[in-house]
């Protein structure tokens, strides 16, 4: 039986991400893994450049088995990277991911990186859950969503009670008890690996819409 593990906001954070995909290869055994990442995968941590490469590395060794989708934070890099608009991306943690890159300049940014970000998705439904970076426009239907929010939205989401027939598992609102926020209609899952939070991760198969259980890295 398939496991799915959606996995937080990791923001440069490798040490932790290459402990949590571990203990999640761990779990699954002899089952096949599904990995769902939720996006800012760049940005704030120490190694930006070190989690693209092995995000990179992961899809090509399983690209059916892993989903990789667009956070806010790849949002503003392209914009910078692409459109020129660099002043936004770089207050919000630009110059750390340029740092783990060793480079100074916009234009020495790997072409192929660039190229990656492009392949980013905006959701991911898998018949039980909906997964998305930062949440869904709760007045609109779930496939009539706009990509800006669901990159950027917080309210009137995260305070919305309505039940959307899917289970929206997100991250983008750090978390500051290290816990995910489950409820009955959404689950957060940024537990703010970079703000010294663990990464985490939600296991799920398909009998079942809630978690199975979490599991973590510090």
């Amino acid at each position: 039986m398939l496991r799915t593990y959606a996995i937080g906001d990791i923001h440069g954070c490798l040490n932790k991400l290459q402990y949590l995909i571990k203990r999640c290869q761990r779990d699954a055994g002899k089952r096949p893994a599904k990995f769902v990442f939720l996006g800012d995968y760049i940005d704030r941590g120490p190694d930006s450049r070190g989690v693209i490469e092995f995000l990179v590395d992961l899809q090509s060794q399983q690209p059916d088995l892993t989903v990789c989708l667009a956070g806010n934070h790849e949002e503003l890099a392209l914009a910078a990277l692409c459109a020129g608009q660099h002043e936004k991306w770089l207050r919000n943690g630009g110059n750390e991911t340029l740092r783990s890159y060793g480079i100074s300049s916009l234009a020495d940014f790997p072409p192929h990186h660039i190229d990656w970000f492009n392949t980013l998705i905006d959701q991911h439904d898998d018949g039980r859950r909906l997964f998305v970076h930062a949440g869904i426009n709760p007045l609109r239907p779930l496939d009539q969503q706009d990509d800006h929010d669901l990159r950027w939205m917080r309210e009137p989401f995260l305070s919305d009670d309505h039940d959307y027939g899917r289970l929206i598992v997100h991250g983008h609102t750090p978390l500051q008890t290290g816990l995910p926020d489950q409820r009955h209609n959404r689950l957060n899952l940024d537990t703010g690996a970079v703000y010294g939070g663990p990464l985490t991760a939600a296991v799920f198969d398909d009998q079942s819409t809630t978690p199975l259980r979490f599991l973590q890295a510090f």
